[in-house]
């Protein structure tokens, strides 16, 4: 398992799966371990995926200061593994709230970023996010689900102030366009993959400055894919497409069926999707 050490003195991990062009990874969660991407549904098979686990996740170090979960101040872990791996632009993918972090190391370092997926993407950084009302314009494309009711008044429960983690987990099926056995021994393995103090500094006041990442960002030469799925509603796909016009040279894919997870819904597809935007030059 190859390391580096960041600029603080912090020891993080990041795994090599499939071969081929190198493909920067960073997972959601907020600070999830990357072993939840897999192979990102046979992507490992065109490129060679470095999995980055970030600090206090996976194999990697906890940090001396817990202030470094904060979003904004990763940013320097994702540029200590681009030089790491000695590549003068990466390619980068980003899951759900990793979105945020590729987003403000693209500001940051826009000369650095060849090329950048989003995938059912968060733009706290850019100053858009979901809400409750986007969840429910999701949750009613779900209706005829065997598992609809329990989950939509659990979610009711969680709106009306419920911290319970049996409202939480019933909710979990809305996150994945195939309600399936895969998709179940995967939501399994969320809470062991994360790390809820991190979780709860990721997105922590100071983190975000959207029109400073805006600036930044109008300086990417980077082309950007969206891909948004169908059923998600963090990001629902004509909010990703809200945050895809804020990009110089992004572009939106909605895979249908899917949810928040498009590599465990149909692999092929979102395989294909994906690898096609990379090999563009």
């Amino acid at each position: 398992m190859p390391t580096f050490t960041t600029p603080d003195g912090t020891e993080l991990a990041y795994h090599l799966v499939g071969d081929g062009e190198p493909l920067l990874c960073l997972p959601g969660g907020p600070m999830r371990a990357s072993a939840y991407l897999g192979d990102l549904g046979g992507l490992a098979k065109h490129r060679r995926l470095i999995m980055l686990d970030l600090r206090g996740t996976g194999d990697s170090a906890v940090p001396a200061d817990p202030a470094t979960y904060r979003c904004d101040r990763q940013v320097g872990d994702v540029e200590a593994l681009r030089e790491h791996l000695g590549l003068d632009r990466v390619d980068v993918l980003a899951h759900s709230a990793g979105g945020d972090l590729a987003l403000l190391h693209a500001a940051r370092h826009p000369q650095r970023v060849r090329t950048l997926t989003l995938i059912t993407s968060r733009a706290r950084a850019l100053g858009v996010d979901f809400t409750e009302a986007h969840r429910r314009e999701a949750l009613a494309l779900r209706t005829a689900e065997p598992w609809f009711e329990t989950a939509h008044a659990a979610y009711e429960r969680i709106w009306a102030g419920s911290d319970n983690d049996a409202d939480w987990d019933a909710v979990v099926p809305f996150f994945y366009g195939r309600w399936d056995a895969e998709a179940q021994a995967h939501a399994a393995t969320d809470i062991e993959q994360s790390n809820e103090e991190a979780a709860g500094l990721y997105g922590s006041a100071g983190a975000f400055d959207p029109a400073g990442a805006r600036a930044g960002l109008a300086a990417l030469d980077a082309r950007v894919l969206v891909l948004a799925g169908e059923l998600d509603s963090g990001p629902l796909p004509r909010v990703a497409a809200e945050f895809a016009e804020l990009l110089p040279r992004a572009e939106q894919s909605v895979q249908p069926g899917a949810g928040h997870f498009p590599w465990l819904d149909d692999p092929h597809r979102f395989t294909e999707t994906v690898s096609t935007f990379l090999a563009q030059r």
